[in-house]
């Protein structure tokens, strides 16, 4: 079984069967999103002949939503998932910042009257940027030195008050979420569990209990519970002493050619495993991914890590560098030539290349 082949189709980018941006967010279930113009990336490159103004609009309009949720980061997630997810995984993530709040002096009287402030500033449909709220909370004589105002609004985001807006400017915008998205009956703890763990072996398979744990946020228990009611749906292979879950259902698309991706920072393909051995050597992990856990764009030929790759916009031109891990031939650095073309188009931007190794 080729594990890092069939997660490229099953990821949507070998070939997709989706036709919308919220429908590609929505079968992914989420997709880590802190760094904003990497992540409309990763979605274009499910969604082939997308742009990013396409992306933009899907945000802009709430049919996609940019929150905190599942492991404590920014994620992007469709519309109809963003409060069950957060139902489930935000009280974990609440907890776990109780330390970090209380070195803050960020009492719950202050995240109380932070949260009330945020809730009547964006009411009526206010779409306000960082700046603006927290220029609020200052007038409140709440304190937002020392990171307190990202504590302040991640608590909000949390607490399913606030959420991303509408682009303005060229600048990210908040919003409050019930402005955004009607609210769901909401789903008991194990209905969450069981959509999650199906969502997710769906679309990331083929995948371990301890991928699923790490891109969860689950606790190993929660994980392993929310598994065992989905898992009669899917095959477990047994590779090396692991269970991989694979849907039935899946199929390969019938591509014979090789093939390169350049696929964004934090990119799914990688982020979402635990172990990403299948598609990154141990030798080469530290060349694609830093000791504080940043994960840099990367080079895949047929679905294995070869190199990074990094880009600079000026005006009209998308200036690309890639940096193989060793020397590539002529046939792998035209097919990243290839690759690179969908994205000099998603931006709108005439490309320039240039390979280092």
């Amino acid at each position: 079984m080729d594990i890092a082949k069939i997660r490229l189709a099953s990821q949507q980018i070998t070939e997709t069967k989706f036709k919308s941006v919220r429908e590609i967010v929505g079968w992914m279930g989420a997709m880590q999103a802190q760094n904003y113009a990497m992540v409309k990336w990763a979605m274009g490159v499910r969604l082939p002949g997308s742009t990013e103004e396409d992306i933009e609009a899907a945000i802009s309009k709430g049919e996609i939503i940019r929150t905190h949720l599942l492991r404590p980061t920014w994620h992007i997630v469709a519309a109809d998932d963003v409060y069950w997810l957060l139902d489930l995984t935000a009280p974990r993530l609440k907890a776990s910042l109780k330390t970090r709040h209380n070195q803050l002096e960020l009492s719950e009287a202050i995240l109380t009257k932070s949260n009330a402030i945020i809730e009547k500033t964006l009411s009526g449909g206010e779409h306000l940027t960082r700046e603006a709220l927290v220029a609020e909370l200052q007038k409140a004589e709440i304190a937002t030195d020392k990171n307190r105002a990202s504590h302040l609004l991640y608590w909000a985001e949390l607490c399913g008050i606030s959420c991303s807006g509408a682009t303005k400017g060229g600048k990210a915008t908040h919003a409050l979420l019930a402005e955004r998205v009607p609210k769901p009956n909401p789903l008991t703890r194990e209905e969450a569990w069981a959509k999650l763990a199906q969502r997710y072996f769906t679309s990331h398979c083929p995948a371990t209990l301890q991928d699923f744990v790490w891109w969860s946020g689950l606790s190993a228990g929660e994980a392993k519970q929310a598994l065992a009611m989905v898992k009669s749906a899917f095959i477990g292979e047994t590779i090396h002493s692991q269970t991989y879950w694979l849907d039935p259902s899946f199929s390969m698309p019938k591509i014979n050619e090789e093939s390169v991706y350049l696929l964004p920072a934090f990119d799914e393909f990688m982020i979402s495993y635990k172990d990403r051995r299948a598609s990154l050597p141990l030798e080469d992990h530290k060349k694609s991914i830093s000791d504080n856990g940043i994960f840099w764009p990367i080079i895949v030929v047929n679905g294995q890590v070869v190199g990074n790759w990094k880009r600079a916009v000026k005006k009209d031109k998308l200036f690309v560098e890639t940096q193989f891990f060793k020397q590539p031939d002529g046939a792998t650095k035209k097919l990243a030539e290839k690759a690179a073309v969908p994205f000099a188009q998603f931006l709108g931007k005439h490309l320039q290349i240039n390979h280092k190794f």
